[in-house]
């Protein structure tokens, strides 16, 4: 399989294994990955994703060779497809990538090479981004002609200063690991054979917090970005309402105060 999927205590790891193709996404492996965010989000004992690549590339996005002819050449079966209410190869691109697609549960990036065009879309759709030295980040689909239609014109400018997302999308430059966390794009730059072990601890740090609470705070988050200020402010309210109500809303303060490690129900 070029998605593997593992789980472990909570931590579901998807990789994507094709190193033969830089761990480039035709048609049938968008569609898996896509169906892998899919399984995550909906795994009750799943909290928190990583994502990483094999090899010397995180992903170089969309295979030009396979996947821009196997939409175009298939119109036809795409519009049927439509009018059953299937998703069709663009929509699997774009859960591929983390766009258009509500997942509550944090996401992180284990960046373990190469990481453009596509692979830097769905980069900015995950929550905490960790790189190895080696790793390297840019948008060049307007050196081919091409635009960055996976979400980065959107997310870029609102996550980095608008100076720096500027300049990764018009220079269309590589970008090395250090200069990706300078510009803050990740949040840590770590030894390529500490990568994993540190998506990881970031993984159980996050679990280590009530799982509805987390949840809730990222609804939040994506919501306040993504509106004016006092439906921001209003959304924020709803959503802290219905955390104070749950069990591990209790639960938290009792565990703190007999000073144990709470036992969160999700409830």
């Amino acid at each position: 399989m070029a998605i593997e999927i593992t789980k472990e205590d909570g931590i579901t790891t998807i990789t994507i294994n094709r190193p033969e193709r830089r761990n480039a996404l035709d048609l049938p492996h968008m569609a898996d990955l896509a169906a892998a965010w899919e399984e995550f989000r909906d795994d009750e004992g799943a909290r928190v994703a990583i994502i990483t690549g094999t090899g010397k590339d995180f992903t170089v996005g969309a295979d030009l060779k396979s996947f821009v002819p196997a939409v175009a050449g298939n119109t036809e079966q795409m519009h049927k497809d439509m009018l059953e209410g299937k998703k069709v190869g663009p929509e699997v691109g774009l859960t591929a990538v983390l766009r258009n697609f509500e997942l509550w549960k944090p996401v992180i990036a284990a960046v373990n090479g190469t990481c453009v065009a596509g692979g830097m879309e769905m980069l900015m759709g995950t929550d905490i981004r960790i790189a190895s030295e080696n790793a390297s980040f840019g948008i060049f689909e307007p050196k081919r002609g091409l635009f960055p239609g996976g979400g980065t014109t959107v997310r870029l400018p609102r996550q980095i200063p608008f100076p720096w997302a500027m300049e990764v999308l018009l220079l269309c430059e590589a970008i090395d690991a250090q200069n990706a966390f300078r510009m803050g794009i990740v949040n840590a730059v770590v030894p390529a054979d500490k990568l994993l072990d540190e998506a990881q601890s970031w993984a159980r740090k996050i679990m280590a917090n009530a799982p509805l609470a987390i949840e809730a705070t990222k609804r939040s988050v994506m919501h306040g970005l993504a509106t004016d200020l006092k439906s921001a402010y209003d959304y924020e309210l709803m959503q802290a309402a219905e955390v104070f109500m749950t069990e591990d809303a209790k639960e938290g303060p009792r565990a703190f105060a007999e000073k144990r490690p709470p036992v969160w129900q999700r409830k």
